[in-house]
């Protein structure tokens, strides 16, 4: 699937070098195209009050679209804060 820039995107893998788990939700900065490999997407991850916590490049194939099943969370980072 492909996002444009700006949209939401929610994680379906943890990160853990990246303290990012399955179900973050992020903003997608840039599409990445490589020839004969999969497409990915650099990502940026925010905490609650609005400061980056990470850009991140993700295979396409570990992002999915926000539906209206999802609602939002919060859990404490176990790195940084």
């Amino acid at each position: 699937m492909y996002y444009e820039p700006f949209t939401d995107v929610i994680l379906t893998d943890d990160f853990p070098d990246q303290d990012l788990r399955a179900g973050d939700v992020g903003t997608v900065v840039d599409h990445h195209r490589s020839p004969g490999m999969e497409d990915g997407y650099s990502v940026e991850f925010f905490d609650m009050t609005g400061q980056t916590v990470g850009v991140v490049t993700v295979p396409a194939s570990l992002l999915r679209a926000p539906t209206r099943a999802d609602r939002p969370a919060v859990r404490a980072m176990t790195a940084g804060v």
